[in-house]
């Protein structure tokens, strides 16, 4: 299915921007919103700051993208919605990995849920060291833990 004809099939407007940030996400995940408007703006010229975040947040909302909220860094976006996944985050470069969940439809927790909540989805964020920080250890850290 094309980007336009996604849009379409969630009722939202097709616009070049919407589909500009459809193609970029699908290239590459996990962008935050100034990656994704770079992205955008070479594709087709220009967009706003504001447009970016505008864009972002309206696909989002539709269940075209999914914001990852990772403690200490800005949020970012992914194309990968509608499954049970987690997100693994290098402390030393900040490069974030998907971690696909043994609880095939979720949640992977448990907890005492008070009452009349129901969970949904969890969010998991794992932290460690890349392959490639692993072997190269000159490179500084960016990221940190949440205490």
């Amino acid at each position: 299915m094309t980007s336009a004809e996604l849009l379409r099939d969630h009722h939202l407007r097709v616009t070049a921007a919407r589909v500009a940030v459809l193609e970029v996400l699908a290239e590459r995940s996990h962008l935050t919103t100034d990656e994704v408007a770079a992205g955008v703006r070479a594709r087709i010229g220009s967009l706003s700051t504001q447009a970016s975040y505008h864009v972002l947040d309206t696909l989002a909302a539709a269940g075209l993208l999914r914001r990852v909220e990772v403690p200490g860094s800005p949020a970012r976006y992914e194309r990968r919605v509608g499954d049970n996944h987690h997100h693994l985050v290098c402390r030393s470069c900040g490069e974030v990995t998907d971690v696909d969940c043994e609880a095939a439809s979720g949640p992977c927790l448990a907890p005492a849920v008070p009452p009349g909540y129901e969970i949904d989805t969890t969010e998991i964020v794992f932290w460690g060291t890349c392959p490639r920080c692993r072997t190269s250890p000159a490179v500084p850290p960016t990221l940190r833990s949440p205490a």
